[in-house]
């Protein structure tokens, strides 16, 4: 009899201290642990991390689609930072530059002077050459810098065209074929990928050089006139990449641009070049497309481009997996 009454002691004490287990375990569980643990009613505080502030857009290697309807579309983007070069398949093809050698012409003249500063005259000249694309104005420059509208010889470069190929370290430039305008400026074959090498030129100052580098980005930052202001021998550039560009971007600081165009009757086309630089990069876009089509769809052209090469776009954000909420 006593070894039974010992046996359901023993059995009684297993079954409370088991109930006496249970509760403590579900209070630790639910964050009310009467032992005085790391549950004891206060919750853990995890320290929330400080947002950070998105990239600031830029332009940058990406993918452009264009519906182009003409003869002659590319692009090409340098990052200034890196050198790197992105554009489309065909960026070393050239075409012809128009009006955005113009901003090269000046450049190389200013450079050759040096600290001097030059006439007040050639100074307004070269002024209204990248301000207004005025024709008269550059070929003042263009004269006083050796330029000349003589056949070449043999097919080779002015020494104009020639120190621009040797400072700026073009590959892909050479001076119009067309028959009768072998020595113009504004016939001068370029690619893309030279085009964005030479905007880069200019910005760094080997160009211009140190003396008169911040005058002609400050020029080409002054660019006037839209696509409707279109004289005889001068016309309004500021249009075309600038277009396309978001505020975001144009305030970060001044975009210096200059572009080139002529509707030319030897082959019935538009022939247009965008350029833009920065300190961050540099970017044109060339094209030829039928003259019926007018000067305003090759801007929105080199508006299309820069805005497809914004990055990040806008919206990019909501496309960025967020970190999960409390459960």
């Amino acid at each position: 009899m006593r070894s039974r009454v010992i046996m359901v002691l023993a059995v009684m004490a297993v079954l409370l201290g088991t109930g006496l287990l249970v509760p403590t375990a579900y209070a630790k569980l639910a964050g009310d642990d009467p032992t005085g643990g790391s549950g004891g009613g206060t919750a853990e505080k995890v320290p929330t991390p400080a947002p950070t502030a998105p990239p600031a857009p830029t332009l940058a290697a990406g993918t452009v689609t264009v519906n182009f309807k003409g003869e002659f579309f590319a692009w090409a983007l340098q990052d200034r930072k890196t050198g790197q070069l992105s554009g489309s398949k065909n960026m070393t093809s050239t075409s012809s530059t128009e009006s955005m050698l113009k901003v090269w012409i000046v450049s190389d003249y200013l450079r050759e002077l040096g600290d001097q500063k030059p006439p007040a005259a050639m100074l307004k000249n070269a002024s209204l050459a990248i301000r207004d694309s005025n024709d008269d104005a550059t070929n003042r420059i263009y004269a006083k810098s050796g330029g000349s509208y003589r056949a070449l010889d043999n097919g080779q470069p002015g020494p104009v065209l020639k120190r621009a190929i040797e400072i700026c370290g073009l590959k892909d430039t050479k001076p119009g074929n067309v028959p009768g305008y072998e020595g113009w400026w504004s016939f001068t074959r370029m690619s893309p990928r030279d085009a964005v090498r030479l905007g880069d030129c200019i910005a760094d100052g080997k160009a211009a050089g140190p003396h008169w580098t911040k005058w002609v980005l400050n020029e080409m930052a002054q660019v006037r006139g839209s696509v409707s202001k279109q004289l005889a021998r001068a016309g309004g550039g500021r249009w075309g990449i600038i277009d396309g560009l978001p505020d975001e971007i144009i305030k970060q600081g001044p975009v210096s641009m200059k572009n080139g165009w002529t509707p030319l009757s030897y082959d019935g086309n538009w022939h247009v070049s965008c350029l833009a630089v920065t300190d961050k990069w540099s970017l044109a876009v060339m094209m030829r497309y039928p003259v019926r089509q007018q000067l305003t769809y090759g801007a929105k052209v080199c508006a299309s481009v820069a805005t497809q090469l914004v990055s990040p776009q806008p919206g990019a954000a909501l496309k960025v997996p967020q970190p999960l909420g409390k459960l």
